[in-house]
């Protein structure tokens, strides 16, 4: 927890705001492609990329 703080204030005080969309697509590819490996969905998933 405390890289993620750090992290923010970074953001904070370098006034790099636009980081934090980026990074939340980011994680959010990364759970879609970890949630789905080992579902059904996984070949249509793969196909997107």
């Amino acid at each position: 927890m405390e890289f993620l703080r750090d992290f923010f204030l970074f953001l904070k005080e370098r006034k790099k705001w636009w980081l934090v969309p980026l990074l939340l697509i980011f994680l959010l590819l990364g759970a879609l492609l970890f949630f789905s490996s080992g579902s059904a969905l996984a070949p249509f998933i793969y196909t997107l990329f």
